[in-house]
């Protein structure tokens, strides 16, 4: 029996293609190594931001389905490897994901397939890692026996304008028959393809998005810091500069950043560099500021505290917003997790609010969770706005009765104070 596709890692990226791919009339399934992920699925209950249950239904009833079984390979015409690629405890690339991945396919890999692989790499893994794996593990070669590409993912969750279907997409393959093939696969349900001149090029391009954002972040933070230095108003810089019509693309600081692409794909790029001699000296300063901008928030809030009160020990500190990104469910590197241990090591009691998080641990141990926003902020002595939630309403922020710091620019009022 063949199916159109086969999607491994039913992640953030894996399960909005998979969505897609139905949606255009794919037979697809899905692999996952959790039995949770699996299970939900199976039952119509999506884990990932911005998929509905409904949508995971619609997906059942199309003929989808989830298995933790590899045999789901057997039959398949393409195979778009999707799982994550993080950091060792080290802070190096962590590519054990993909090369278990890759493994599992090469031992049903069959002549004519297409394996892509969308997992965010340094310039080389597609070539240099998934290649001899597959090749390996199947006795098959890329280019003659079988097709393979690479083609990044830029899945932004909660966007409610972009998706799979309209954000045009990076194709590349091995050799020009490879990307044909990989084309005409994403073809089926992209509307805009570009083709990179090789897997490379297309691996660049991915790391460059975002380390484009992680430099900009750390320049505006850096800005941020220095006009509170000087007694300068940066969020009006920022509008000011905002008006430009060109030549300037405006960013906005913050606590820090989060999130599994903009801390991470910047540390592949600048170990790809290293190991090729090459210092991105500029990474290494933005990753300076950006590691300093929560132990900068935490600064700010235990001198809101001393203002106060005689010392932060016994305060209580209200953490508003702790997932890495506005109205989305995701708490993976958020910056709240540093603030508040910088919060807890001072001796400040520390809660949150945050419609989108059920659960909040530091250092495995969880943080009490507010649900009443008011009388949360009735009972704190201060409220630190992480993230810019729609639920937190200017008015709310600058009525409040504690001290608010904001490190989002959005409340006003006597008892606010900005980043």
């Amino acid at each position: 029996m063949t199916i159109d596709l086969v999607v491994m890692g039913l992640g953030h990226v894996g399960l909005p293609l998979a969505r897609a791919a139905v949606s255009a009339g794919l037979t697809t399934a899905g692999y996952d190594v959790s039995g949770a992920v699996v299970s939900g699925l199976a039952e119509g209950r999506s884990h990932v931001g911005g998929v509905l249950d409904a949508e995971v239904a619609a997906m059942l009833d199309a003929g989808f389905r989830a298995t933790a079984d590899p045999a789901v390979l057997d039959g398949a015409q393409t195979v778009v490897i999707c799982v994550p690629t993080g950091l060792t405890p080290q802070g190096l690339p962590d590519l054990s994901a993909v090369e278990d991945a890759a493994r599992v396919v090469a031992a049903r890999l069959r002549p004519g397939t297409l394996v892509v692989l969308e997992s965010t790499s340094y310039p080389g893994t597609t070539e240099d890692v998934v290649r001899p794996l597959l090749e390996r593990g199947s006795g098959l070669r890329a280019g003659e026996d079988f097709h393979l590409a690479y083609s990044p993912q830029r899945i932004d969750p909660g966007n409610p304008v972009w998706d799979v279907h309209n954000t045009p997409k990076i194709v590349s393959g091995c050799t020009a028959l490879c990307a044909k093939y990989a084309v005409a696969f994403y073809g089926r349900f992209v509307d805009r393809l570009v083709l990179a001149r090789g897997t490379r090029e297309a691996e660049m391009a991915k790391l460059l998005e975002n380390t484009y954002r992680y430099v900009n972040i750390a320049l505006v933070d850096e800005v941020a810091l220095f006009c509170h230095r000087t007694g300068i108003d940066v969020w009006d810089v920022l509008h000011c500069a905002a008006t430009k019509p060109f030549g300037f693309a405006p960013f906005v600081p913050g606590p820090g950043v989060g999130g599994h692409c903009i801390p991470v794909d910047p540390r592949y790029l600048a170990a790809r560099a290293e190991s090729q001699g090459f210092p991105f000296r500029i990474l290494a300063a933005a990753d300076e500021v950006l590691t300093r901008m929560p132990r900068h928030v935490v600064e700010r809030t235990l001198s809101l505290l001393r203002e106060a009160r005689k010392g932060p020990e016994g305060a209580r500190a209200l953490l508003l917003g702790v997932t890495y990104k506005a109205d989305v469910a995701d708490v993976r590197e958020t910056p709240a997790r540093p603030v508040a241990e910088g919060l807890l090591a001072a001796g400040v009691e520390v809660t949150y609010h945050d419609p989108y998080a059920a659960h909040f641990t530091v250092g495995g141990r969880p943080v009490p969770r507010a649900t009443d926003l008011q009388a949360a902020l009735d009972e704190a002595d201060v409220a630190v706005l992480l993230q810019d939630h729609a639920c937190y309403a200017r008015e709310t922020l600058g009525n409040a009765p504690c001290a608010v710091f904001d490190t989002r620019g959005k409340g006003t009022g006597a008892r606010v104070t900005h980043l």
